[in-house]
């Protein structure tokens, strides 16, 4: 999630008095001691059939890791924090920058100009800005698969102090510079499809010319399948009567019949207006809509962004997008029967022959959600359905006592009726949040990526941090300035049950401020990131705001740099594997399949930094903390890295 731009009340738009997360845990004495006491954090709660999550988890998983025989999980050497701007990984490891934004990814696309100059025309043809969730396509079998592929990726939002250049300026006028700059930055969105391949060398390259290779904009036409179709009227605009445009592509997802899925998150901040009649609907409220949304001012220069022009244009985002790499002219699709919020990621998995999709809502005190399909996927692709069209949209409760369930938001179910206003599904899906009020669901810190251990079933899901991390620590945990992962089974470990049992897997935070962190455990806070390999190393990134790097009175002045580290599940071992450079967020994560090389994302290095002022004359306002001229040493820019081991091994044994 941006680290800059947050909604105007960080305690988010919920205004609901369902219970909360952090209530539960705080009304049991004997889970708290639990949480302190065990080895890094990992509690022995009672699940549903007897046994702790814990126990189970450590009799399923495999006693090794692929490539290491049946030692540890974690076979490197934890680094330390840094503050220092530059990428570190573990003794006996590389990095290597990859595709960094502006790369040029068609024979007939500009190159990037280091003062930012590039127009919106040839950032059309380049890679997007601000790297987020991402996957990586094989193409080709056996050793092949794990050489050569097509890596997407998302881009989550712009800043104008970076991506224009000083003549560019960077403020939104009425006029044609404006619009230019509007276009430059929809077109700086959205999702990245590019081929890669490695050399005998084990180097790798963009194939720059791939016919794979595609740019999926906020201009990119769009199509809208499931219970919301394209022509509801609630998506009629006054602008775009073809529905175009994907934004703030947050984390993401892959289907087993091998498509991408997209995330749009904080959608609302795009949208705003300068009309002093307009006023905020209930449902726009709800999504944390308002006169200046991010002040991007966007609305100034393009009327599809005016809220008093344009209403209905809000109502294009908040969904779920499919794309299909590998055909670069398909047209992405939003599988509405996902719901409409601020969606993290979309983790999909299996059961029962039926795909099941995790995903959080990325707000403080919001919710998590899943959705089953209603057969099984091969028999609705045979059909010509989609398997994400049809199945029930589920939100959690999670109850004191370690139990949860959850509870279908299907109209004509429970209070969603039509004597309680709710007209049909479509009206459930558009006011998603809504809906989840009104049945009750467990208000969260936080919910963002989600992630399924391969072996076990077990999943987990990071609740980044609760009212902002630049709250005040204090040892209550609320407002939850670090935050904390939650692990959950699913009744008989069947993703489709409608019950489970949960556990606080982790505590993120510093021991040195928070007595809650086991003293053993590493400094770290807002996990963010989650991706568990095949052998069930739990790889967590980081996103901590730049206003609280380096704060003694916030408790992260010793977390530093935004990072990644790993967590060994059977032994609660928990080292720090990575250091970003200034000012940046660590996100996106996957490996190929022989686990040798990984690919992660450095997000915005040296955001509101002082490097503008000195060498380009835009303003920008920073702390020395956040100054960056990574990866070149000039003018900072998101980036892909590959992560290999010396010796050719798998990453993090």
């Amino acid at each position: 999630m941006d680290p800059i731009v947050r909604d105007e009340n960080p305690a988010g738009s919920n205004p609901t008095t369902n219970p909360h997360l952090e209530q539960l845990i705080q009304s049991q004495p004997t889970r708290r001691s639990l949480l302190a006491s065990a080895f890094g954090g990992i509690a022995a709660v009672r699940f549903l059939g007897g046994g702790s999550l814990l126990a189970g988890a450590a009799a399923a998983q495999d006693p090794g890791g692929r490539g290491h025989g049946h030692g540890p999980l974690l076979g490197f050497t934890g680094i330390q924090a840094s503050d220092a701007d530059q990428l570190q990984v573990p003794a006996g490891y590389t990095a290597q920058v990859l595709i960094p934004w502006g790369t040029p990814l068609f024979r007939h696309s500009a190159m990037f100009q280091e003062d930012a100059s590039n127009s919106a025309a040839d950032q059309e043809g380049q890679v997007g800005f601000n790297h987020d969730g991402m996957h990586f396509f094989p193409l080709g079998r056996g050793p092949a698969a794990s050489q050569r592929g097509l890596l997407v990726l998302n881009h989550e939002y712009t800043d104008a102090n970076q991506i224009y250049s000083a003549t560019q300026g960077n403020v939104i006028t009425n006029d044609a510079a404006g619009r230019e700059k509007v276009q430059k930055a929809l077109a700086a969105h959205g999702v990245t499809v590019v081929e890669v391949e490695c050399d005998r060398h084990r180097q790798w390259r963009h194939v720059r010319g791939s016919r794979w290779n595609r740019r999926i904009t906020g201009n990119t036409p769009m199509l809208f399948r499931g219970p919301v179709a394209a022509n509801h009227p609630a998506l009629a605009s006054t602008i775009t009567p073809s529905p175009k445009g994907t934004l703030n592509n947050c984390a993401n997802g892959h289907t087993p019949w091998g498509t991408y899925l997209t995330c749009e998150e904080n959608w609302n901040g795009y949208f705003g207006t300068d009309d002093p009649n307009w006023t905020p609907t209930a449902l726009e409220t709800r999504y944390g809509v308002t006169r200046t949304g991010f002040s991007y001012n966007w609305h100034r220069a393009e009327p599809r962004f005016d809220l008093a022009v344009n209403r209905n244009e809000l109502n294009h985002y908040g969904w779920v997008v499919e794309i299909d790499p590998t055909d670069p002219n398909g047209t992405p699709v939003k599988r509405t029967a996902l719901g409409r919020f601020k969606h993290e990621g979309a983790t999909v998995t299996e059961a029962r022959g039926r795909v099941v999709v995790y995903s959080g809502d990325d707000e403080n005190g919001d919710y998590l959600y899943k959705f089953v399909g209603e057969r099984p996927w091969r028999q609705e692709r045979a059909h010509g359905r989609s398997p994400l069209d049809h199945g029930t949209l589920y939100v959690a409760k999670f109850e004191a006592d370690g139990t949860g369930s959850w509870l279908p938001l299907v109209h004509g179910q429970g209070p969603l009726t039509v004597a309680n206003g709710w007209i049909d599904q479509a009206d459930v899906l558009i006011r998603t949040r809504q809906a989840a009020d009104a049945v009750g669901a467990t208000r969260l810190h936080r919910p963002e990526w989600v992630a399924v251990h391969p072996k076990t079933g077990d999943v987990y899901v990071t609740l980044t941090n609760g009212s902002g991390n630049g709250a005040a620590v204090n040892s209550g945990r609320d407002p939850n300035p670090y935050g904390h992962i939650v692990r959950f089974r699913e009744e008989r470990g069947d993703h489709t049950r409608t019950t489970f049992g949960w556990e606080v897997f982790l505590l993120a935070g510093d021991p040195a401020y928070d007595p809650a962190v086991p003293p053993q455990q590493i400094a770290f806070g807002s996990p963010d990131g989650i991706w568990i390999d095949p052998d069930g190393r739990v790889f967590i990134e980081t996103d901590i705001s730049n206003s609280s790097q380096n704060r003694p009175d916030r408790g992260y002045d010793n977390i530093k740099n935004n990072g990644m580290v790993v967590a060994d599940p059977r032994t609660g071992d928990v080292r720090r594997f990575l250091v970003g450079p200034r000012g940046c967020e660590i996100t996106g994560v996957v490996t190929t399949p022989d686990q040798r090389t990984m690919f992660i994302n450095v997000q915005h290095p040296g955001e509101s930094t002082t490097f503008w002022n000195n060498q380009f004359g835009a303003p920008s306002p920073a702390s020395p903390s956040t100054v960056s001229s990574w990866p070149f040493g000039g003018r900072p820019r998101p980036a892909t890295v590959v992560i290999q081991k010396v010796d050719g091994g798998v990453i993090g044994s």
